[in-house]
C-alpha cells in the first residue's frame, strides 16, 4: 500500500490551509480543526484517515478489474492528472469535460475512437491518397481531438470510479456521476459541498503540492491493484 506522509510533510504542502471561515461549507465544518486569521484550518488527522479509506478502496477495485477516470478541469491539477493517470495506466481527462461524457457514454466515446482512427490511418500512410489540403483538415482535427478526448482512447466502458480535484470546478462530472451510480472519490476543501462523494478527502485543492501529494498516491494504490490483478 502506498505510504502515507507523515503530518509534517502535510503541513509543509499546505494540505491543512481551507479557504475563509465566511466561505466555509457547513457539511464541511466535521473535517475542520479550527481557524486562524479567518482562515479555516483543515483537520489533517481527518485528512489521513479519509486518504486512507479511498486508497484502500481504489487497489480492491483495481484488482477486481476496475477503471479509474483520473478527472480535472482545474489549471494547476490538470498537468498532474495527466502525468499520474499515465503513470499508473488509467484514463483522464485534464483540459475539458464534455457535457454527457458520462451520461451520454455511447455518443461521446466515438470521439476517442475516432481519434484512434485517424490516427492509425496516417501512422500507414493511408491518407498518401488524400490531397494536402484533406491531409490538412484531417491534421487539425486530431489536434483538437487530442485536446479534448486523448486521455480517453484506453476508456472502452463506463468507468467504475471518478476521481475529481475539485468539487466547484468539476460539478458537471460529479452530478453525471451520481446518475450513472458511479462512485467519486474528491479533494473537498473547505469551502466545497462533499455531498454525493462516497470517498471525501478533505485537503487544500488549490495548492499544486497538495494536489501532487493525493493524486500521486492515488495512481500508487491503482498501480498496487493492477499488480495484485496480475498475480
Amino acid at each position: 500500500m502506498p505510504k502515507l506522509p507523515d503530518l509534517l510533510a502535510m503541513l509543509q504542502a499546505g494540505m491543512h490551509f481551507g479557504h475563509l471561515t465566511s466561505k466555509r461549507h457547513p457539511k464541511m465544518q466535521p473535517f475542520i480543526f479550527g481557524q486562524r486569521s479567518n482562515i479555516n484550518i483543515i483537520d489533517l488527522e481527518q485528512t489521513t484517515v479519509q486518504l486512507q479509506k479511498a486508497l484502500d478502496f481504489v487497489a480492491a477495485k483495481v484488482a477486481s478489474g476496475g477503471t479509474i477516470l483520473f478527472a480535472s478541469t482545474k489549471l494547476q491539477a490538470s498537468p498532474l492528472i495527466e502525468k499520474y493517470a499515465k503513470e499508473c495506466g488509467m484514463p483522464y481527462i485534464a483540459n475539458r469535460w464534455i457535457g454527457g461524457t458520462l451520461t451520454n457514454f455511447g455518443s461521446i466515446i466515438r470521439l476517442p475512437k475516432k481519434l484512434k482512427d485517424l490516427e492509425g490511418k496516417f501512422e500507414r500512410g493511408e491518407m498518401s491518397k488524400y490531397t494536402k489540403k484533406e491531409q490538412l483538415a484531417f491534421t487539425n482535427e486530431i489536434k483538437k481531438l487530442k485536446e479534448v478526448v486523448e486521455g480517453m482512447k484506453t476508456l472502452e466502458k463506463l468507468p467504475d470510479v471518478l476521481f475529481i480535484c475539485d468539487l466547484k470546478k468539476d460539478r458537471t462530472a460529479l452530478a453525471e456521476a451520481q446518475k450513472k451510480h458511479i462512485p467519486v472519490i474528491a479533494i473537498s476543501d473547505t469551502n466545497s459541498n462533499p455531498a454525493g462523494v462516497d470517498y471525501i478527502i478533505p485537503a487544500n485543492d488549490d495548492a499544486v503540492r497538495s494536489l501532487d501529494i493525493i493524486i500521486k498516491l492515488l495512481s500508487e494504490a491503482v498501480a498496487e491493484g493492477v499488480a495484485k490483478r496480475n498475480a
